[in-house]
């Protein structure tokens, strides 16, 4: 199974937000830093970088799903 970067944040935290959104649609997907970025807990650079992934097939759905954002809408009380 090929495996391709859907999306790239400051550190391993966020990518792990992201994973948990996709999943939670029903995207397989998984976080990863370089190690030596985790190890000491940069959040910024090449080794600071998370990277989510998705199975090449999911790729589509993924971008979807991440380009998706909340209507402002929704949180006014007056409807």
């Amino acid at each position: 199974m090929r495996w391709v970067t859907v999306a790239q944040t400051y550190g391993i935290t966020q990518a792990t937000i992201i994973v948990g959104r996709l999943r939670a649609e029903g995207v397989p997907a998984r976080a990863w830093q370089e190690g030596a970025g985790q190890a000491t807990g940069l959040i910024f650079g090449k080794l600071g970088t998370g990277h989510v992934v998705v199975p090449e097939s999911f790729e589509d759905q993924a971008r979807e799903i991440l380009a998706d954002t909340l209507d402002d809408d929704i949180w006014d009380e007056e409807e």
